[in-house]
C-alpha cells in the first residue's frame, strides 16, 4: 500500500503512524534505536505490505498491468489504491481528508528530528504539493506517476498507467473496495497484537 493507506491503518496512534509512514526508509533491523511504539509501526507496515503482496485481489489488479509495466505493476496498484481511498475517504473516516492530512503534516513537522534522512528529504515536497490530498483526483495521480517514472529514468513508463486506470477504472475500484475491507480487519488485528506485547 501507499502513504495514505499506511497512515490510515495506524488507527490514529501518533507513534505507530510515524513508524508505519517512514518504514520504507528503514532497512532490515535498523529500527531498534527508535522509541518502542515507532518500532511497532515499522513492523505493522511490513505486515501490511506482506499481506498486500500475497493477496489474490491485489494480485489481480497487478496482473492487469503486468504486461505493460512488469515488476512496477505492484507499485502502480499501491498508488491506484491510495487514489480510491482518498476519493472515497468519507466511507472510511468521519474526519474530512483535508483536516486529516493537515494533522498528519503537523505530526511530521513536530517529529522532524527523529525522521530518517530519506523522509526528511521527501517531506518538504510532500507538504508543498499536498500529495496526500492530491491522490483524490486523477490529475494528482497522474502527477505522482510522472514523478515515479522520472525516478526510474523513464524506464518504468509508469506515466502511461493513468490511461490504464481510466480504461479499467471500475474494475480497479471494485478490487480496492473488496480488498481494503479485508486489509482493515487484518491491520487492526496486527495493531492490537503489537500494542499488547
Amino acid at each position: 500500500m501507499n502513504f495514505l493507506a499506511h497512515i490510515y491503518l495506524s488507527f490514529d496512534d501518533d507513534e505507530i503512524t510515524l513508524g508505519n509512514f517512514f518504514a520504507d526508509h528503514i532497512r532490515g533491523n535498523k529500527y531498534k534505536h527508535f522509541p518502542e511504539k515507532i518500532q511497532k509501526g515499522i513492523l505493522l507496515h511490513r505486515e501490511i505490505d506482506t499481506f498486500t503482496d500475497s493477496h489474490p485481489i491485489a494480485k489481480q489488479s497487478s496482473k492487469r498491468l503486468h504486461k505493460n509495466y512488469s515488476h512496477y505493476s505492484r507499485v502502480i496498484v499501491d498508488i491506484f489504491y491510495d487514489h480510491f481511498l482518498a476519493k472515497n475517504w468519507s466511507d472510511y473516516s468521519n474526519v474530512p481528508l483535508e483536516d486529516y492530512v493537515e494533522d498528519f503534516y503537523d505530526l511530521l513537522e513536530e517529529n522532524f528530528e527523529i525522521l530518517p534522512l530519506g523522509t526528511k528529504r521527501m517531506m518538504p515536497y510532500m507538504i508543498a504539493d499536498n500529495w496526500l490530498l492530491s491522490y483524490a483526483d486523477l490529475s494528482g495521480i497522474s502527477k505522482v506517476l510522472n514523478g515515479m517514472n522520472r525516478r526510474t529514468k523513464n524506464r518504468s513508463k509508469m506515466n502511461f498507467a493513468i490511461l490504464d486506470l481510466e480504461e479499467h477504472y471500475d474494475a480497479f475500484e471494485n478490487e480496492f473496495v473488496n480488498f481494503f475491507e479485508e486489509l482493515i480487519t487484518f491491520s487492526r488485528q496486527k495493531f492490537i497484537s503489537l500494542c499488547e506485547n
